[in-house]
């Protein structure tokens, strides 16, 4: 007797998570929802960022394994990837120098199909299982991110400021202006892959340009 297939988002739906290799395309994101943590400074060095990323992990496998498999095994799913918003008071400012002043919502999606009662259930267990110190800056809610540019980058993340400059240039030249927080997609472990094989999915928002 075959078991059903896990839903793998990725595979699901590749014009979200498999872009061209650093060739900007427009796309038009749909509202998600996603489990969140806010925070600020550089993530290389920063200890609140690394506590954040794994409740992450924790809430949306305990979602996983103690809800879903147990009360909906026939959706049964591969958990969504690490998505990062990354942003300053002042974009103009923005730049891999000054790190330090970054703001940062570190997030990963939460199935369609799941439920409110089912989230809740999922972040009771977690508490009372692990209790995280960091679990009280856990929320949920939908990010419905519209109209973007985006594309696949391969290599180091401190390298990405030449192709995120080509994405910003792509965007303008067809008549957009750029709007809300740089949005990256993390498709590779860091911890087992050498920063030369790192898949990120770069996502900018983008508004049309009213004509004069």
């Amino acid at each position: 007797m075959s078991s059903k297939k896990k839903i793998d988002f990725k595979k699901e739906f590749p014009e979200l998570y498999n872009p061209p290799r650093e060739t900007p395309v427009f796309i038009t994101i749909p509202k998600m929802k996603f489990f969140m943590v806010n925070g600020k400074g550089n993530p290389n060095n920063s200890k609140e960022y690394q506590e954040a990323v794994q409740l992450l992990y924790s809430i949306s496998y305990t979602l996983k394994m103690k809800v879903i498999k147990k009360q909906q095994p026939e959706n049964d799913y591969v958990v969504p990837p690490l998505e990062g918003l990354w942003f300053m008071d002042d974009m103009n400012k923005w730049s891999m120098e000054n790190k330090e002043q970054w703001q940062w919502i570190m997030m990963i999606r939460i199935p369609d199909f799941v439920k409110e009662n089912q989230i809740n259930l999922a972040v009771t267990i977690l508490k009372e299982s692990k209790n995280p110190k960091m679990q009280p800056k856990l929320y949920w809610e939908s990010y419905d991110e519209g109209e973007c540019v985006q594309l696949l980058y391969v290599g180091p993340y401190n390298d990405e400021p030449p192709i995120i400059k080509k994405m910003h240039q792509f965007a303008k030249d067809n008549g957009y202006l750029l709007s809300g927080k740089h949005h990256e997609i993390y498709l590779s472990d860091p911890r087992k892959i050498e920063p030369e094989k790192l898949k990120t999915i770069l996502r900018q928002p983008i508004t049309k340009r009213e004509k004069d």
